[in-house]
């Protein structure tokens, strides 16, 4: 059975528009503000889909980390307001295992988080998605084990004018601290039709923070986790690729 709460963060589970835009030297694994680590797609979609698995215990050590795919972001909606939707899993300070979980920010308001599913474990694996609907410009579902999840969500201005994103992020809480995870992304799949038609993601972009790292067999099929201290690197680095 759903166990649903929905409330506000202090700081927002932000998606890509946010990475573009941080500052890239001052990142690091201690950081009090964002981290990530995963992938993006070149192309403009109606949906994103991959099932997500925790790979062992995590230790957050302040804030939060998590685990998604979306779309969306801050200046991303219209007249350069912010809104986004996305779905996967969250693990937070101080709480005990990870929940499952989706996010919404509309225009002009407060970005909610909504929890699904409660007190999942490593090697939990569900297959998320957000899904434009078939006929319904605009209008979004997320999608948990294949079904829908939510009622439809009015996203303004959204039909194919958002790139993909899977990735894995850490939140320090405002406080410099390293929290650690390990996420397995698996059959990272995109559609540029409204409804469905997926395919697998085979052009975009791999990102990662210093102290992560995201260890990849294809654009669809990766491990995001903490790196070891040797394996820390002094920027964010980036590395694209095409079909």
């Amino acid at each position: 059975m759903l166990s649903w709460k929905a409330k506000a963060l202090p700081a927002a589970l932000l998606t890509l528009a946010v990475l573009a835009a941080a500052p890239l030297a001052h990142s690091s694994c201690g950081s009090p503000g964002y981290t990530y680590a995963g992938v993006s797609g070149s192309d403009h979609v109606a949906g994103v889909a991959a099932r997500i698995t925790p790979l062992s215990a995590f230790d957050v050590l302040g804030g939060h980390v998590a685990s998604y795919v979306g779309v969306g972001g801050v200046g991303q909606g219209p007249s350069g307001s912010t809104e986004w939707l996305q779905v996967g899993m969250s693990a937070f300070n101080g709480l005990a295992g990870h929940s499952l979980y989706y996010e919404v920010a509309r225009p002009g308001g407060v970005p909610t988080y909504h929890e699904v599913l409660t007190n999942l474990s490593a090697g939990d694996t569900h297959r998320v998605a957000v899904l434009e609907m078939a006929k319904h410009r605009n209008w979004w579902r997320v999608w948990v084990d294949g079904r829908p999840t939510t009622k439809p969500i009015l996203l303004p201005g959204s039909h194919l004018r958002w790139r993909p994103v899977a990735t894995a992020e850490s939140w320090g809480g405002g406080v410099s601290r390293c929290n650690s995870y390990a996420y397995r992304f698996d059959r990272v799949s995109i559609t540029s039709h409204a409804g469905g038609t997926w395919k697998r993601l085979d052009s975009g972009t791999v990102f990662y923070d210093p102290g992560y790292r995201v260890e990849r067999r294809t654009l669809a099929s990766f491990v995001a986790s903490r790196s070891t201290q040797s394996e820390n690197l002094p920027r964010r680095q980036i590395l694209s690729f095409r079909r």
